[in-house]
């Protein structure tokens, strides 16, 4: 498996395309062109926000890709995305102005398809079908750009969280209520990973986010470029270089063991791993059970135990919250409420997704342990 690395210190397209020119190259994706390709480009845009902060893919990344593919004869390239809230013209026209997207045209189409339809699984899934947006199914080739982020339920976010965009709109908090556990929401994302099944995966990593990710962390540069065409493996590599243990990340955990994450099968091509990389912050959310530290079965009998008394909930700063309900509007267990220009929780039925806290635009929310 050919992962590649290219150093690109700065948001400037003369640093940026060159570093996708020696990635593709590299990858020989030029083989897979043709006249008349369709392409989907499936970014993150989970949030309106500017690319000054590192919530979504840069434009500029994207920007380099259609460059590539215009000169390679490519000239159908869609952006397709849904994100975290509503999937209609008027909620995307807005991710798509703050989020830079506009200086894409009109080599790049922005999406205004929003319909969907569903895709049955093999047999095997736990997942019988997915509701996928229409654009990536009518596509000939799908490039995955993601964000490499830390991210408060799943612990990273990169190729394979990336996908989940693919599901339209606030179908997804339906997704996170019918799989609450993390296992099980993993073990869905790696099967949205094998239906959606991206041909290439490039990883915006110039500038990454840690802690309180997958929006309302803080900057932590990397200063690099990731691209392969095997996202299972490039996302244990990725989280490697964040200081994260790669078999702590439950989906990638699973990706290792379905043989879809083969690590020991990497290459490396283009530029050495620096030697000052410094550790990602973690989530507030992270699990600290400790049960990873009792052996055999005493690990499991705490973790049960543990399992409520260290349980993570989302805790409101009133001085924070400006009452938009965009933590109610993706809360899959319905349990917010506007009241009087504020977001108020209720306890009883939260699954600890945190799908309110990745969607408050004013990061109004965070963690609170039980004790």
């Amino acid at each position: 498996m050919i992962q590649t690395l290219n150093h690109v210190s700065e948001y400037k397209e003369e640093l940026i395309y060159p570093a996708i020119c020696r990635a593709f190259d590299a990858l020989d994706i030029e083989k897979d062109m043709r006249p008349g390709l369709k392409v989907a480009i499936k970014p993150n845009l989970i949030l309106a926000k500017s690319p000054d902060v590192p919530v979504t893919t840069h434009p500029l990344v994207i920007k380099a890709v259609a460059r590539w593919l215009n000169e390679h004869g490519v000239t159908d390239i869609t952006l397709a995305e849904s994100s975290g809230g509503l999937y209609n013209a008027e909620y995307m026209g807005n991710i798509y102005r703050v989020c830079g997207m506009k200086q894409l045209e009109p080599q790049v189409r922005l999406n205004m398809d929003f319909s969907a339809k569903t895709v049955n699984c093999p047999e095997a899934f736990a997942n019988h079908s997915f509701h996928i947006i229409t654009p990536i199914l009518e596509a000939d080739y799908v490039i995955n750009i993601c964000k490499l982020k830390t991210h408060a339920m799943t612990g990273y976010s990169g190729g394979i969280k990336n996908l989940f965009g693919t599901i339209p709109g606030l179908e997804k908090p339906q997704l996170h209520y019918l799989w609450p556990d993390i296992k099980d929401f993993s073990r869905m994302l790696v099967e949205l990973a094998q239906t959606v099944n991206p041909q290439v995966t490039v990883i915006d990593a110039i500038d990454a986010m840690e802690g309180n990710g997958p929006t309302g962390g803080t900057s932590h540069p990397l200063h690099m470029i990731l691209a392969a065409r095997d996202f299972y493996t490039q996302d244990y590599f990725a989280a490697k270089l964040m200081g994260l243990d790669p078999m702590n990340i439950e989906m990638i955990a699973q990706a290792v063991t379905l043989g879809l994450a083969k690590p020991d099968e990497l290459k490396l091509i283009g530029d050495p791993i620096p030697d000052n990389l410094t550790p990602f912050q973690v989530p507030d959310s992270k699990k600290l059970d400790f049960s990873n530290y009792l052996p055999g079965p005493l690990g499991k009998i705490f973790a049960k135990f543990a399992a409520g008394v260290l349980k993570s909930y989302p805790q409101l700063d009133d001085n924070l919250c400006v009452g938009c309900g965009k933590c109610a509007e993706s809360c899959p267990a319905h349990i917010i409420e506007i009241k009087n220009r504020k977001a108020v929780f209720k306890k009883k039925g939260c699954i600890s997704c945190f799908c309110c806290q990745e969607m408050c635009p004013m990061k109004a929310i965070s963690v609170k342990k039980a004790l």
